[in-house]
């Protein structure tokens, strides 16, 4: 039998007092109303709640500061202060490993950060830093909350500096499942992958009203910052989908690709794909003839486990492929060039995707696969105006600060200073392969003997009968297959069909590589 004290009327017993808590938990659970939890449904968003229970094992989330509420007043804040202050924080499991997430519930103060808030949300990063431990968060806010001020502003700055001192540590995933503007859309930005939903999550500094006030243009939310816009324009988000149980299950996915710190490799498994399976596929599938475009995607294929892989940033610069997948069970990342789109050279946008995809997999322990057909980098005005040489350096400086196994395969062309900075043997790569179809020089036939050649071919009673010949004659002198091979700038030149089990052969034999960098508090890059 529960006592109740008479005066207060409130249990007095162990078993009325836990009841009592059972109670509470029960009301920050359930949320601010059921009415608020059908305005979330209507806009075809989950709750905050739902979102944890598709992202981690079943019954494995354990919640901290459920019952946290603000300490704020002023604009009528000292009469409302629900449980858990529109952030749920907490671990669990993805796969059996742990996991850290929060989560913002619009249904509390429009997911709105306070400082309650805030400290909820740095308190779970620094758990997860502590812990060695991946991080997700669930984002759906709307903001800094205005009444608190300046408090509510401070508290972003405590999460971004959480963010860089996390960052290399611990995986950071954000998930972006309703709007995120001002300074709450660098948080996102500083971590390793970002997630967001059509329609229905937004990411800006500026809105569609201030950018009308100041600029005059109109434009739509998911004009200016929708999932379409960041996956395929900006390249903010790594990744786009229709709705959010996909999204949450594809996050789950890139977790099990990813170890749960730097002191750790990625999991490896055990599938039935044959590691000496030949792929005599691939004799067909790349052109001999260089100018002919084929689909990188269907080698990537060929290759590695069971055809499985995660393509990052699938739909921007769309002339390099940056996956991870795996190679008799290791997770590998793969970095490609895409003959299909622009022939497959670099340009800007692909430099600054490959050198964070390279950065990423170096700092998690991640081997790096690179596949090469790249005729050189993207000539013209717009790309040296936009600063080609300071862009294309990142990724240069990406593979040559990468201690991690580094292999790299020629495939057919590789000209010039692109050869050079796709992660060629002359700037570190522990393994070059070569197909029986490549071409290393350091630019294309034509080109080079109009230069090499230029007054011969001008003298001639038949120019281009001689350019023809000169053609020729510089690709039997110097873009022979073997001509690479000969001099010791590619380690072998291989069977296609062999490629698979060369591969994962190679990597058995640098697993347990070691490199030793310069003391230093950390380099420079450019930027």
């Amino acid at each position: 039998m529960t006592v109740l004290d008479e005066t207060a009327g409130e249990p007095t017993d162990a078993r009325g007092r836990v009841a009592e808590l059972h109670a509470l938990r029960e009301q920050a659970r359930r949320g601010p109303s059921d009415r608020a939890t059908e305005a979330q449904h209507a806009k075809g968003k989950l709750t905050a709640r739902e979102r944890i229970e598709l992202l981690l094992d079943a019954g494995s989330f354990r919640e901290v500061e459920q019952l946290r509420r603000h300490r704020a007043s002023g604009f009528g804040l000292e009469s409302k202060k629900p449980y858990t202050d529109g952030v749920i924080t907490g671990w669990g499991t993805v796969e059996g490993r742990t996991v850290f997430v929060y989560a913002h519930d619009f249904r509390i103060f429009g997911g709105a950060l306070g400082e309650a808030h805030a400290t909820k949300i740095h308190k779970i990063m620094d758990m997860a830093i502590s812990a060695g431990a991946p991080l997700v968060s669930l984002n759906d806010g709307a903001g800094a909350r205005i009444q608190e001020g300046v408090s509510a502003l401070a508290g972003y700055g405590g999460i971004f500096q959480r963010n860089t001192r996390a960052s290399g540590v611990i995986p950071q995933i954000s998930v972006m499942l309703g709007p995120c503007a001002g300074g709450a859309a660098y948080s996102p930005a500083l971590t390793d992958f970002v997630f967001m939903v059509r329609e229905t999550s937004q990411m800006f500094i500026t809105g569609p009203d201030v950018v009308k006030a100041v600029t005059g243009e109109e434009i739509t939310q998911n004009g200016l910052g929708g999932a379409d816009v960041h996956a395929e324009t900006s390249g903010v988000a790594h990744f786009a989908y229709d709705d959010e149980e996909t999204c949450i299950a594809e996050v789950r996915y890139l977790l099990s690709m990813l170890p749960s710190n730097n002191r750790e490799n990625p999991p490896q498994t055990h599938g039935e794909d044959p590691a000496d399976r030949r792929s005599d596929v691939l004799l067909d599938l790349v052109p001999a003839d260089g100018n002919r475009p084929y689909d990188m995607h269907k080698v990537i294929e060929e290759i590695v486990d069971d055809g499985d892989y995660l393509e990052i940033h699938e739909r921007w610069a769309r002339n390099i492929i940056c996956a991870l997948a795996r190679l008799d069970g290791q997770v590998v990342g793969i970095v490609a060039n895409q003959p299909q789109s622009l022939a497959g050279v670099l340009d800007i946008e692909a430099s600054e995707k490959s050198a964070r995809f390279v950065q990423m997999c170096d700092a998690f322990n991640i081997p790096i696969i690179t596949l090469l057909d790249v005729p050189g980098f993207l000539p013209g005005v717009d790309q040296e105006h936009g600063g080609i040489i300071r862009h294309g350096a990142k990724l240069l400086y990406a593979y040559c600060n990468a201690t991690v196994p580094r292999i790299s395969l020629i495939l057919r062309k590789a000209y010039g200073g692109a050869y050079i900075v796709m992660d060629s043997q002359s700037i570190g790569a522990d393994l070059t392969y070569a197909w029986p179809t490549n071409e290393i020089a350091v630019m294309g036939a034509e080109g080079a003997a109009n230069v090499i050649f230029r007054r011969q071919i001008a003298d001639a009673e038949d120019p281009e009968a001689m350019r023809s010949r000169m053609v020729k004659e510089y690709k039997a002198e110097l873009m022979h297959p073997y001509y690479a091979a000969e001099r010791g700038l590619v380690d072998d030149v291989i069977d296609p069909a062999e490629t698979r089990e060369v591969l994962i052969r190679s990597l058995a034999m640098l697993r347990t590589k070691h490199a030793d960098l310069p003391s230093r508090k950390h380099g420079n890059p450019p930027q």
